[in-house]
């Protein structure tokens, strides 16, 4: 009996070491369904991996390398090429901690903030103008300038049209000239790229007048000379259509404190008016 004992104890030992396995394909099904649980968290994480990609997207937009210059200072700056100017003008505020409503920013004239940099054909490696000062400094330099404007418009509500007054009348008899740059009414354009050029003077002779928004200059040029003229020191711009002939205008930039500073050209291009108004005072001193 001892030997069909041990050799039933060893039956039963056989057969309780399956039983004792049970646990091991438990903890098995336990290790398929832990790995497959982190299956499932490799895909969540995978998801959680595409949803962080959504987030870089913007790293992958198309971007655009730009040399931003203010106040003698240069900075670089990558922005996507599809934001609009108002955007550029935050990175811009984040970078010199000028406020976008001091900003007056210039690609090619004045840059519109409804555009995208796309629209405006903004490359890699533009150089992007920024002129502006702190409130104070503007409030300082803006006060008389103000109240020069408001004497300005003023004496010309007192005063007949300006295209009646003999003064303008002698330039404006002379006729347009022929060389004079085609007008477009009804539209507003940015600055050109070239001078714009075959207008009169007050004395009647040939002028063109240059943006260099790099120096935040004026240049009125003449047969005789070139004169440069920093734009923060021009008080004031006033224009009027020439009559008969509105698609054109008689524009005047007031270089001293008095009207009698005033330089005017006459035939303007009426598209370029309000280039030319924004470019040299800067949408930011009316605020």
């Amino acid at each position: 009996m001892a030997t069909q004992d041990g050799s039933e104890e060893v039956k039963m030992e056989t057969e309780t070491k399956p039983k004792e396995a049970e646990p091991l394909c438990e903890d098995a099904e336990k290790v398929d369904t832990e790995t497959t649980s982190y299956t499932d968290t490799g895909d969540a994480t995978t998801q959680d991996s595409s949803i962080s990609n959504g987030d870089d997207a913007d790293g992958e937009q198309e971007m655009v390398d730009l040399k931003i210059i203010w106040n003698k200072n240069k900075y670089d700056l990558k922005i996507p090429v599809d934001n609009t100017g108002a955007q550029l003008k935050e990175r811009i505020h984040s970078l010199t901690g000028l406020p976008p409503a001091m900003q007056k920013v210039m690609y090619k004239g004045l840059l519109p903030e409804d555009k995208t940099l796309r629209e405006i054909k903004i490359t890699n490696g533009a150089k992007i103008m920024v002129v502006g000062s702190t409130i104070n400094d503007v409030l300082a330099v803006n006060t008389p300038k103000e109240a020069v404007q408001q004497e300005v418009k003023a004496e010309e509500n007192k005063k007949e049209p300006l295209c009646s007054q003999k003064q303008h009348r002698k330039v404006l008899d002379k006729g347009k000239p022929d060389d004079i740059m085609p007008s477009i009414k009804g539209t507003k354009e940015r600055l050109p790229t070239v001078p714009l050029s075959g207008m009169f003077n007050k004395s009647g002779g040939k002028v063109r007048l240059t943006f260099k928004l790099e120096q935040d200059q004026l240049w009125i040029g003449t047969k005789e000379r070139t004169e440069k003229v920093p734009m923060g020191s021009i008080k004031n711009v006033v224009s009027e259509p020439i009559e008969g002939h509105e698609d054109y205008h008689m524009m005047a930039f007031q270089l001293g404190p008095t009207e009698a500073s005033q330089y005017w050209v006459y035939w303007v291009p009426v598209q370029f008016v309000d280039a030319i108004k924004d470019t040299v005072l800067g949408k930011w001193q009316y605020f």
